[in-house]
């Protein structure tokens, strides 16, 4: 089992703090670090000191760490222009030595658009599947061909398809609750299915579908990773999980209901549950990014019963 360390820095972090958790993560022997990819804060918080941007954060983070994979959970596809999206992904890719990956959505929050201006369509699944196309497209035509694409969203005329990452293939993240066009997308695409604060039960109902839609294209299920994100709130007592759910306004019976609470042992026998389901990957959504102590205690009595280490 993975664990990956997932922030949501529009509730509140500037770049000095993302990479604090980032080295963070990386020095205590976690998988990765991912954000989120949005530009207004959700709920109560104060978003100070101002939302930053996914992939000049990753690009930064990819200069400063070495070992830890680097993402999105998910970029929005309304922020960018799927060409442009294909550039700044692989120029990332090069400046980590090839540790990208990209989780790509259809985008979601109305409000953050009219913030800043960006236009909201109404089509956004339908322009998804070709952002994906041209995407992957772009990254997979040879050295010296170029790449047309024609579709109802987007066209491309002899593009040089480039630059290139430096990975063969950058892991492309799918996710999402939807039954039918998501699970036929990520068959499709994705090189991991993700699913965000989901049961048990609806993991597993999910995760059924997304394989039997790979398996009706003549793909092997087991080519995709399966993955679950969940709010994760860990003590070694019952006062200490009690003031990390306050801390980020939270419930602890609700937090153990819909993430990962309580103590390690609580918090690992939970996730085995997940691993029951076909999970092989837990991107841990970690809220309070000042609380370090959480990242140690979460390296030292979890993360070991879950990888041998």
């Amino acid at each position: 089992m993975d664990l990956r360390i997932f922030t949501e820095p529009q509730q509140g972090a500037g770049y000095d703090t993302l990479l604090t958790v980032a080295k963070a993560t990386e020095d205590l022997g976690f998988d990765a670090f991912f954000r989120s990819d949005h530009y207004l804060r959700m709920g109560t918080a104060d978003g100070l000191p101002g939302p930053t941007d996914a992939w000049i954060t990753l690009a930064g983070l990819a200069r400063e760490t070495k070992r830890i994979r680097l993402g999105t959970l998910m970029t929005a596809g309304t922020f960018r222009l799927p060409g442009v999206l294909a550039i700044q992904v692989a120029q990332v890719d090069q400046m980590s030595g090839g540790r990208v990956e990209l989780g790509l959505g259809a985008g979601w929050f109305e409000e953050e658009h009219k913030a800043y201006g960006i236009p909201y369509p109404k089509e956004k699944f339908a322009r998804l599947e070709e952002q994906l196309a041209i995407v992957t497209g772009l990254w997979a035509t040879e050295v010296g061909r170029t790449f047309d694409f024609q579709g109802a969203y987007y066209q491309l005329s002899d593009s040089p398809a480039l630059p290139k990452p430096a990975q063969a293939k950058v892991p492309v993240l799918i996710g999402g609750h939807g039954a039918t066009r998501t699970p036929r997308l990520a068959a499709q695409y994705a090189d991991e299915f993700n699913i965000p604060f989901a049961s048990i039960e609806d993991s597993e109902r999910q995760f059924t579908r997304v394989r039997a839609a790979a398996e009706a294209i003549g793909r092997r299920a087991d080519d995709l990773v399966y993955s679950n994100a969940l709010v994760v709130c860990v003590g070694k007592d019952d006062a200490e999980v009690a003031r990390r759910a306050a801390a980020i306004g939270r419930d602890v019976e609700e937090l153990k209901a819909n993430g990962l609470a309580g103590s390690p042992a609580e918090v690992v026998e939970k996730i085995g549950k997940y691993e029951a389901t076909g999970s092989s990957r837990v991107y841990l959504q970690l809220l309070d990014l000042h609380d370090l102590d959480h990242l140690e205690l979460i390296s030292a009595q979890v993360l070991p019963q879950l990888t041998g280490a």
